[in-house]
This record gives C-alpha cells, sequence and structure tokens, in this order.
C-alpha cells in the first residue's frame, strides 16, 4: 500500500468530511488543495514559499517531465522529491489530458496515444505501461493512469468509446505497476452522462485502485452541470477512499466540491490568474493592474497575513507590474495561494465546527460568478 486514508470527521448535513492521507513523505489533512507544479516546480516560487503559503502537498506532470528532462534522469538524480528540492507528498498527473490538448496532431487508439512533442516535433506513443514505467521513475507518492478524457461538448457514443477505453488502460495500468511504495488512482470519465459516470464509478472502484479520480469535468461546461454530475455519483464513491476531483481550483467550486463529498483538488489556475495580475480577497477577485490602485497603500488584502499583505501595497505590486518586473508575480502567485490554502483551512475548520453550508454562503456571495475550474 502506497497511502492509508483515515476518516476523522463527516459533515451531517452533507457529503463532506475531514480525513488524513499518510504517504511515504508525510500526511496531510483532506479537503486539500494541490498547487499545481508541471514542469517540478510552482510557478515562481521556491519551495519554501508554497510551505509558508500552506502547500501540503504538490502536483507535477509526469508527460512534461518525460519529455523533459527526462524521467531517467530525474530517477538517476534520486527521484522527483529530491530533484525539485520538495520533501513532502507529491502526485504525478499521467499527462493524458495534456498530450490531447497541447498536440494538433494526435492519434489514440486502444494501443495508446501517438502524437508530436510541442518540444521538437518528435513522433511518440504513450502506453498505460510506459506512463507507469515513468511514474515510477518520477517515484511520486500518488500515480495517475493514462486516461482519455473528451472536449465538451461530446456524444454519448465519444464518452462511451473513451470510458471504455480508459478502464481498459487502468486494468493494464494496475498490472504494469510494479513498486508496492506508490499509490494508483484509478479516474472515472463518462462525460456529462450521469449514467455512464455511475457505470465508470462502479468500475473503477471495483479495481485494485486507492483513490478514486473524477476526471473529465471542468473542460467547459456549465458548473451547474458538474455539481449535477458530482450530486449523481459521489454518494456512491467508496468511503474508505480518497476522492480526488481534477483541475477545479476557484473559490467557490473547491467548496462546492467538498459539500458533495471531494476530498483533494488541483488547478493552475489560481497561480495563472495571479502571474496575470487577478487575485483572489476576502472580498471578491480583483486586477491589481487596474489604474484605480495606482495610489493605493493598502495590501491587497486587508483581512489576509500572506507575506506579500504583510509587506506589500496594492500600489507598488501594480508598479512591478506595470514595470514588468517579476516580482510582481511572484508576489501575486503567493498571495493567491496562501488565499487558496487558507480556504481550505477554513473548510476543514467549517467541517469541524458544523459551519460547512455558512461558510458556502459567504464564498458564494462574493464569487458566484467565477468560472468552474
Amino acid at each position: 500500500m502506497g497511502i492509508t486514508f483515515r476518516i476523522i470527521k463527516e459533515d451531517d448535513k452533507t457529503l463532506a468530511r475531514i480525513g488524513v492521507v499518510e504517504t511515504p513523505h508525510g500526511s496531510y489533512e483532506t479537503p486539500v488543495f494541490m498547487p499545481v507544479g508541471t514542469q517540478a516546480t510552482v510557478k515562481t516560487l521556491t519551495p519554501e514559499e508554497v510551505l509558508e503559503c500552506g502547500g501540503k502537498i504538490i502536483l507535477s506532470n509526469a508527460f512534461h517531465l518525460a519529455l523533459r528532462p527526462g524521467s531517467e534522469l530525474i530517477k538517476n538524480l534520486g527521484g522527483l522529491h529530491k530533484f525539485m528540492h520538495w520533501d513532502r507528498p507529491i502526485l504525478t498527473d499521467s499527462g493524458g489530458y495534456q498530450i490531447m490538448s497541447l498536440s494538433p496532431l494526435v492519434k489514440i487508439t486502444d494501443a495508446g496515444i501517438q502524437f508530436k512533442s510541442y518540444l521538437d516535433g518528435r513522433e511518440l506513443f504513450f502506453t498505460p505501461e510506459e506512463v507507469i514505467r515513468i511514474e515510477e521513475n518520477l517515484g511520486a507518492d500518488i500515480i495517475m493512469p493514462l486516461d482519455e478524457c473528451i472536449p465538451y461538448p461530446s456524444s454519448k457514443e465519444k464518452a462511451r468509446e473513451a470510458l471504455d477505453r480508459t478502464i481498459r488502460w487502468l486494468i493494464r495500468s494496475v498490472r504494469a505497476k510494479k513498486r508496492e511504495d506508490q499509490a494508483l488512482f484509478g479516474i472515472v470519465q463518462g462525460g456529462m452522462f450521469n449514467d455512464l459516470r455511475l457505470e465508470a464509478l462502479e468500475r473503477v472502484s471495483s479495481m485494485d485502485v486507492e483513490g478514486i479520480a473524477i476526471g473529465g469535468l471542468s473542460v467547459g461546461e456549465p458548473k451547474e452541470m458538474m455539481y449535477e454530475i458530482l450530486e449523481c455519483i459521489m454518494p456512491y464513491a467508496p468511503k474508505d477512499k480518497p476522492r480526488y476531483l481534477m483541475g477545479v481550483g476557484t473559490p467557490l467550486s473547491l467548496v462546492e466540491g467538498v459539500i458533495r463529498g471531494i476530498d483533494m483538488f488541483d488547478c493552475i489556475f489560481p497561480t495563472r490568474l495571479a502571474r496575470h495580475g487577478g487575485v483572489f480577497t476576502s472580498k471578491g477577485r480583483m486586477i491589481i493592474t487596474n489604474a484605480e490602485f495606482t495610489n493605493d497603500p493598502r495590501p491587497i488584502d486587508e483581512e489576509c497575513n500572506c507575506y506579500t499583505c504583510r509587506n506589500y501595497s496594492r500600489a507598488y505590486i501594480r508598479h512591478l507590474f506595470k514595470a514588468e518586473e517579476s516580482l510582481g508575480p511572484r508576489l501575486t502567485t503567493i498571495h493567491n495561494l496562501h488565499y487558496i490554502l487558507h480556504l481550505m483551512e477554513r473548510i476543514r475548520a467549517s467541517i469541524r465546527d458544523g459551519s460547512l453550508l455558512a461558510l458556502r454562503e459567504e464564498i458564494a456571495y462574493y464569487y458566484r460568478k467565477e468560472l468552474s475550474v
């Protein structure tokens, strides 16, 4: 077993729960948000800064790291934890979604995915077995199998085809996995069709996996549709395994996901937004580069105690962006990560004291118009 999971508190009004995941590189409480370090780094930040923001587990991408610098190189240098100077838990995504989204010429068959490298145009072929080999080289605590993520909208026929292929690939991934210190999660596909999602959940749950991941959501569908699918399938998800909603990370969608029984989240949105001058605050989202902040001496959020808000004004951060200084995106990234990770702390505290629905109303008041990512 690569991980153990135990539930320590369940909400009596929703499907939310607090759990603890134990990994070879330490433990973390759920619900948890995983900062995304696609290329073995959370963009612009050091691991120490991620820790200071409250990060407990980081996500990296096996596809990108296999292309550059290569999983064998990382293995020879001591594994991904040592390579990126992060001694806490790591989850690696397979990169199946990235292969399909980044490469215009992709051929998907039952054997695997044929594509061209976005770096040098090389013809490459990823199989479920090769992805497991790459992730075992990297040495993450939790690994994801190759899956087929379809766009929105897609036909039911296409969703059925992708579901069946994802299951066949998962079977091959389970057979290929050799390292006992890594936990393999299974991915539930099925498009926007409740019956297919329920079938996929049942098939994945019956297999030798240590967690359940919900893939293929937050791909452009209305957020209400995502919530409806979660409401349909999550009551039937195994209670004794962590549940991971892939690619979701706005404030309101995090709360809504937890209410529906999700334990783990990741998304590039908070850090990408920060690099473009967008920041989360206790009163909603704002754009720090707007002219209204030219002479504003206040911190980004007067209720925030992150490093950025303790030391820098809105006026200064706006100046950094306008001057194209790299410190600007660093400071907003620190703030956004702190905001999201502190929100997860608030969510856990609200489950403990029974106030989760009240927290949802607070976040919804300021973030009701946010995208479902």
